[in-house]
């Protein structure tokens, strides 16, 4: 099963010494962080497509299953991918969720004799929360200890350290999800006005760059939402974009050749513009009403920005730049080496801590 990953042995933890599992169940993609053995110092990574494709086996008729990138490949047509909203809102996206979650860690070997911690959106859904909740805790890891924690906590502990500093600082953290934006300021680990929407998102993104495409190629060019979240996750730049070629089949033969200039550039512009507008407009004045000092604390320290669409170059340090001139005031953004994969590390080390106690 395919999964950008390294297999651990279940057999290479003691019960006494319990594997620290970091676990980041996203709508787009999940992550595993764990370690390789007990004393490598080395981590593996499982970074995989959050969606499942149930087939029936051609022999037996027994029912099957494909997740991941493979899934998404080989069953395009009937592929669900089961945390669009970003939570399981429903029984049958919920056990959906649990096939998914069971298969990716038989896959890849995951110990069960573990301390695990798992990221939570910032989102007022009860009942999508207890569905991500049940998915995860009724899984045969977390022998040890299971907690969870804020993924925008989880994800700003990469950024501020090497530790888990960030759990005894006063700080901003600022995710930049497919599915929300969330802002929320943290003081000694404890979640202070925690803010979510869903009006700016990295699938809106996706969803402009489809329309833009149409526009820029006065209709001659329809793509998919996969296709435009390829176009942003692999030649998306803020401020160092260059235009690129792609080429599609036309209906009844041959193909059609076309250039982006514009389309990927004017999407990013927009999502740069919103997301600045809502935390400085809407988070930050919320924050000052109800906690003016941490208010002023926090923007005097470095303001953590995780997720997905702050791997796109550029993205971050711009975003720090319009929130300057929103705010009128000098702030400082601090992003994470790998800010897909930050909630699921800072879990990890959160884990490790648990582990140890």
């Amino acid at each position: 099963m395919a999964a950008e990953s390294e297999s651990a042995d279940d057999d290479s933890f003691e019960s006494s010494n319990p594997a620290p599992i970091g676990v980041k169940l996203g709508s787009t993609r999940t992550v595993l962080r764990y370690p390789e053995d007990a004393d490598s110092g080395e981590f593996t990574t499982v970074r995989t497509l959050t969606c499942l494709a149930l087939y029936e086996d051609a022999i037996t008729g027994e029912e099957k299953a494909l997740f991941g990138e493979q899934a998404a490949a080989e069953y395009p047509d009937r592929v669900e991918y089961m945390l669009r909203s970003g939570l399981p809102e429903d029984d049958e996206r919920a056990e959906l969720a649990g096939r998914f979650f069971r298969e990716l860690l038989s896959a890849n070997g995951v110990p069960s004799d573990s301390a695990v911690v798992y990221a939570i959106p910032t989102m007022e859904n009860d009942a999508g929360l207890e569905n991500l909740t049940e998915v995860i805790e009724s899984s045969d890891i977390g022998a040890h200890t299971m907690r969870a924690y804020p993924e925008s906590l989880c994800g700003a502990i990469p950024a501020m350290g090497d530790g888990v500093e960030a759990v005894d600082d006063v700080f901003i953290s600022v995710n930049m999800g497919s599915t929300n934006l969330e802002a929320c300021a943290y003081r000694r680990g404890d979640q202070l006005v925690p803010f979510s929407t869903g009006s700016v998102t990295g699938n809106d993104v996706d969803r402009r760059i489809v329309a833009n495409v149409e526009e820029e190629t006065q209709g001659r060019v329809h793509v998919d939402l996969t296709t435009a979240r390829e176009y942003k996750e692999e030649h998306g730049n803020v401020g160092g974009f260059e235009p690129f070629s792609d080429v599609i089949q036309q209906p009844g033969g041959g193909s059609h050749e076309f250039t982006i200039k514009d389309s990927v550039v004017d999407a990013l512009d927009w999502y740069l513009d919103a997301a600045v507008d809502e935390v400085a407009n809407e988070f930050l004045p919320e924050l000052a009403n109800d906690y003016m000092k941490v208010y002023q604390l926090s923007l005097n320290n470095d303001i953590a920005v995780t997720g997905g669409m702050a791997c796109i170059p550029g993205l971050a340090e711009e975003f720090e730049r319009r929130l300057c001139a929103e705010l009128d005031r000098d702030v400082n953004v601090v992003v994470p080496d790998e800010p897909d994969l930050a909630a699921a590390e800072g879990a990890r080390r959160i884990a490790e801590k648990l582990a140890g106690q």
